[in-house]
């Protein structure tokens, strides 16, 4: 655990930011595509979010295991949108509407990406 103050929280909240891709001819954004999904060009330039969204869409999956866990459809503000999994709470709490953040301690390069739910006080920080 970080201490307060001592910058380690901000240093991991840039590391858990995510890369996506903006098209160069329409300004679509989109995440992980080879092709714009709009005019399908390749002209995709890289950008960095700081990876905190709100859910749109939730549901609770049993697949390729015994265990329930989260899928949701997530929002971001940068104008994309993906699918990925909740954790930190039960599967069924996660609720349309609520805000997120890339949990700490993944690795993006694994292909999921994995967010928590974020706390009261990160949430103003939209209002």
């Amino acid at each position: 655990m970080s201490q307060p103050g001592s910058g380690t929280a901000v240093a991991v909240q840039e590391e858990t930011g995510l890369v996506f891709q903006r098209c160069r001819w329409c300004g679509t954004a989109s995440f992980r595509r080879l092709l714009c999904p709009v005019c399908a060009s390749s002209d995709l330039d890289p950008e960095r979010s700081d990876g905190y969204g709100v859910v749109v869409r939730t549901a609770v999956v049993h697949r390729r295991t015994s265990l329930a866990r989260n899928e949701s459809l997530v929002r971001f503000p940068e104008g994309f949108m993906f699918r990925c999994r909740v954790i930190g709470t039960a599967p069924h709490l996660v609720w349309p509407g609520a805000r997120v953040r890339p949990a700490a301690g993944t690795d993006p390069n694994t292909g999921e990406a994995v967010f928590e739910v974020c706390e009261a006080d990160e949430r103003d920080r939209w209002r």
